[in-house]
């Protein structure tokens, strides 16, 4: 082997031990799969700057578009954050298991907010039983809200679902949902907190 080769095999070595250390690497079908890079305990986690989001009060009163600054933090600023189901789930891009969760259509009105950052995501209103044992929705609360974005982890092609407002995954969309919009966005619960309807 030669020198150069010797140089590239260390590097690979050295990128699988690190890259597995951080949990980053999943084995899928004998091969691996790299979902996400996972920066380090005191590195910011995303790239700082202002988001464009529809802001709601705790009334459900839409109020309108905004600038605000993007919640980023690092590894371990958000573990102190969340708890270590939310962390799992929308840090690691982790799946809670079905029917383990809250938020199966509440009993009174109000609105899904992220866990970690407050920003609104989702309308009681929306919700369905979708008997999936994920709360499930047939539209965000507003499209700038969330994000969409391919995921192809355990050789599946899915569309994940992130907040917009912090970049952390709230679950994936579908297109088996009932009408108007056909769609079903399955969420996480540990990733949402419900917020009761205020008075305005």
């Amino acid at each position: 082997m030669s020198r150069i080769d010797e140089t590239l095999a260390m590097d690979r070595r050295r990128f699988l031990r690190a890259t597995l250390a951080g949990g980053a690497l999943l084995a899928v079908g004998g091969g691996l799969v790299v979902p996400r890079l996972f920066a380090a305990d005191n590195t910011p986690v995303g790239r700082p700057g202002n988001v464009l989001l529809e802001i709601f009060g705790d009334d459900g009163r839409d109020l309108g578009p905004r600038q605000v600054p993007k919640l980023v933090l690092t590894d371990a600023q958000w573990r102190r954050r969340l708890s270590p189901a939310s962390y799992e789930i929308m840090r690691r891009d982790g799946t809670e298991p079905a029917f383990s969760g809250e938020h199966e259509k509440p009993a009174v009105a109000g609105l899904f907010r992220c866990m970690a950052c407050s920003t609104a995501l989702y309308d009681a209103a929306t919700e369905f039983d979708s008997g999936t044992g994920w709360p499930s929705f047939w539209q965000p609360i507003a499209r700038r809200n969330v994000i969409e974005y391919s995921d192809r982890t355990f050789g599946m092609e899915r569309t994940a679902i992130s907040c917009a407002g912090c970049d952390s995954h709230l679950g994936h969309v579908f297109d088996d949902g009932p009408p108007p919009t056909g769609l079903r966005y399955c969420m996480n619960s540990v990733a949402l907190r419900f917020v009761a309807r205020t008075k305005a």
